[in-house]
């Protein structure tokens, strides 16, 4: 048997509850994966809660769309994997039926990558989410290149530090956007090559203050809502603005600023094997170099699972992403 987090009905974190279910063996072209540890996303959240986009069958669905484990099992047809080969998942899309918030699950053999060397399991588990939408945005949407100027808002979230990590990678130059100065220091030691405090700085002008008067090529916007507009004052004319947030339901203006606009969901690329190869390659060698490595906050159990979610709904994390061990 296998454990497995399910919930019956929408709500807060004590809808999720244990159950013990017969490990699934493989289909054709898939492998099953036992689970060592998966993170927490503010997507979980959402379908846990019912405010996800996508609709979410109930009852008994599961939850989960990153993790890292082992390969135990492999369904017919599969070719260059083999039982015992650490992987982390690379695309959950259907979680509520295979999610990773449990001992095992089966995906697509398409759907796992080799799990980097130097990773520790909690950073496996915690890795993907964070660093192939960061790198989805800014390197195969917004093309970004040595010595660009990317205005990153949100930066202390999980996202927010994985894509200063990867702007610093490439060569870029990080500018770190945040609600409050005394994030400031946090910010500049995770990588920022400057940070703009909205409690007490004009968006804009400090902006050009650190673009020697130019403005921000990159615009990496994870909040949206009205305070976008703000940002794209600070943009040069021509820039590019990648919209890749949900943090602020609040209606988005439609820029008017001459800017190549796009909007990034992270799926578009985890689901093309292509990129998927592009994503791992550069993750590997930010790893090997040491420029990629995710923030862990607090670890959680299996058991714990009603514990984790109401911590991520706290705001306790800091930025730092929560994960369970399986």
């Amino acid at each position: 048997m296998s454990r497995v987090v399910v919930f019956d009905e929408f709500g807060g974190p004590d809808v999720m509850h244990v159950v013990d279910e017969p490990v699934a063996e493989p289909a054709a072209g898939e492998v099953r994966v036992r689970i060592e540890a998966f993170a927490v996303n503010p997507l979980d959240q959402m379908m846990r809660s019912g405010a996800s986009p996508a609709p979410v069958p109930l009852p008994h669905a599961r939850l989960g769309v990153e993790g890292t484990g082992v390969i135990d099992a492999l369904g017919p047809g599969i070719t260059g994997l083999k039982a015992g080969d650490p992987v982390i998942l690379v695309a959950i899309p259907d979680a509520n039926v295979r999610g990773s918030y449990a001992e095992h699950t089966t995906v697509p053999a398409s759907r796992v990558i080799a799990r980097p060397a130097g990773l520790a399991i909690t950073e496996a588990a915690a890795v993907w989410v964070a660093y192939s939408t960061a790198y989805g945005a800014l390197v195969e949407k917004a093309g970004m290149r040595p010595g660009d100027h990317v205005l990153i808002t949100a930066a202390s979230g999980g996202v927010g530090r994985a894509a200063m990590q990867i702007a610093n990678q490439v060569g870029a130059v990080p500018i770190a956007v945040t609600r409050h100065t005394a994030k400031a220091d946090d910010l500049l030691a995770a990588g920022a090559a400057a940070v703009i405090a909205t409690d007490h700085m004009d968006v804009a002008e400090a902006v050009r203050r650190h673009t020697g008067g130019a403005g921000a090529d990159i615009i990496l916007d994870l909040v949206m809502g009205p305070g976008q507009q703000d940002l794209l004052k600070g943009a040069r004319p021509g820039g590019t603005l990648v919209a890749a947030g949900f943090l602020d339901l609040r209606p988005t203006p439609f820029p008017t600023s001459p800017l190549r606009i796009f909007r990034y969901q992270s799926f578009e690329h985890t689901l093309d094997g292509v990129a998927v190869k592009r994503m791992a390659a550069f993750l590997n060698a930010g790893v090997r170099l040491g420029a990629l490595r995710p923030a862990i906050g607090k670890v959680f159990s299996l058991d714990d699972i009603v514990e984790a979610h109401r911590h991520l709904e706290k705001g306790l994390h800091d930025g730092k992403k929560i994960v369970v061990t399986a």
